[in-house]
């Protein structure tokens, strides 16, 4: 068996829970017999409401709260083996606001942990200017102090920390839940950006179904009293809830979300309605520049000026989601599928976008997998892949 080491890119990479249960001295039950193997290079999501142990959970790993029972393993070893700093030494570690240290520069934040390793400090700060760079903050950052920089900036330093020793295992609770709607996309975006290059052991804890299935290859939901709900890839958790509380906690509107992970590469396209002209007819058309691009809507029967055109969505690349989305917000209820170049392809109605759901659905690859697999995350795009294969995870269940 492999030691954990302080230093270096050794790779201790799955994560497995037998019969966990932490019951802290008041008598309650955080977390309930739990058996979990959290799969390498993936990113795992911790779900649920207030309350269901999922923050217990991920501390358990890295030792910040040790199990009453049970085993935790990383690579097949207890981590009750390991001296919990030097534990910690070896897994990122992301909480909300970033928890940076004030009175330490942006880049000496970054380099925290490499300081701590006993690395060369002129190097340390080398690579934290790089790791800087990856998350998307510019050099001229480095020497500001945290109270400098917003929400979403003090994210991004918290992020890099964590990557600054190169663990392969990174745990992030709540990282992006204390910035704006239009902040947080944008740093989940970059999150899986940097995943599909990095390709970490991720556990992350949100209570947000919205963002566990845009951020998980596999999503834990997890119940009141720290049991499994069900663990499973985000396409089949929205398709086939176990119970009645995940269908529950899923929400109404899971069947708009479960659209995000087929592509729109299948959509039946009208192209009779493009037009060119502004010629009277009886029905919607899109009217489109010399281009192809989109100028306006003409309405039926009307000599005015085209409308607005609403939101495009680019076949091939996104979901059948934003198919739906741009059904919505134009005034015809189609859908413009447009290519890489922004050049219309043509429309689709709520029937063809229900057609390919219906027609995805059956196909024979649309059958999961029965084993988990490693490998990286899915892609960068600004909702769940719909391309994304995804693993049946292992020990699902309570």
């Amino acid at each position: 068996m492999k030691p954990f080491t302080t230093g270096g890119s050794a790779e201790y990479r799955v994560i497995t829970f037998e019969s966990v249960t932490k019951r802290f001295p008041d008598g309650t039950v955080a977390v309930d017999d739990l058996s979990l193997e959290i799969p390498a290079g993936k990113i795992t999501v911790l779900v649920g409401p207030s309350g269901c142990g999922k923050t217990t959970t991920l501390r358990m790993i890295n030792r910040m709260i040790d199990p009453t029972s049970g085993t935790i393993t990383v690579d097949g070893q207890n981590v009750l083996d390991v001296d919990p700093p030097t534990l910690r030494r070896r897994i990122g570690y992301v909480i909300q606001q970033g928890g940076l240290l004030p009175h330490r520069t942006i880049v000496d934040n970054v380099a925290t942990v490499p300081f701590l390793l006993g690395h060369d400090k002129k190097k340390a700060r080398s690579d934290a200017m790089a790791l800087l760079e990856r998350v998307g903050l510019p050099a001229a950052f480095a020497k500001r102090y945290p109270h400098q920089l917003s929400g979403g900036q003090q994210q991004r330093v918290g992020v890099a920390r964590a990557l600054a020793a190169d663990p392969p295992v990174m745990l992030m609770d709540e990282p992006f839940s204390a910035v704006d709607p239009v902040v947080r996309k944008g740093l989940q975006d970059e999150f899986l950006r940097l995943q599909t290059e990095l390709h970490k052991t991720i556990v992350l804890v949100t209570h947000d179904i919205d963002e566990a299935v845009k951020l998980g290859d596999l999503v834990c939901v997890m119940e009141v009293g720290g049991r499994i709900g069900q663990f499973d890839t985000p396409e089949r958790l929205l398709a086939a809830p176990s119970d009645a509380f995940v269908e529950e906690f899923l929400g109404a509107d899971r069947g708009v979300r479960r659209l995000s992970f087929v592509g729109s590469d299948g959509l039946d396209l009208d192209t009779a309605r493009v037009v060119t002209s502004g010629t009277s007819a009886n029905t919607w058309r899109l009217l489109v520049d010399a281009a192809g691009r989109p100028e306006g809507w003409l309405a039926p029967g009307s000599s005015d000026g085209p409308q607005p055109a609403g939101r495009v969505f680019t076949v091939g690349r996104d979901s059948l989601r934003a198919a739906l989305d741009s059904s919505v917000l134009n005034p015809s209820g189609d859908a413009i599928g447009v290519d890489s170049d922004g050049k219309v392809l043509g429309l689709a109605g709520h029937d063809q976008i229900t057609g390919a759901l219906r027609a995805r659905t059956h196909e024979p690859s649309a059958e999961p997998a029965t084993e988990p697999s490693g490998g990286s995350s899915g892609g960068s795009s600004t909702e769940p892949s719909a391309a994304r294969s995804q693993p049946s995870p292992a020990g699902a269940g309570e």
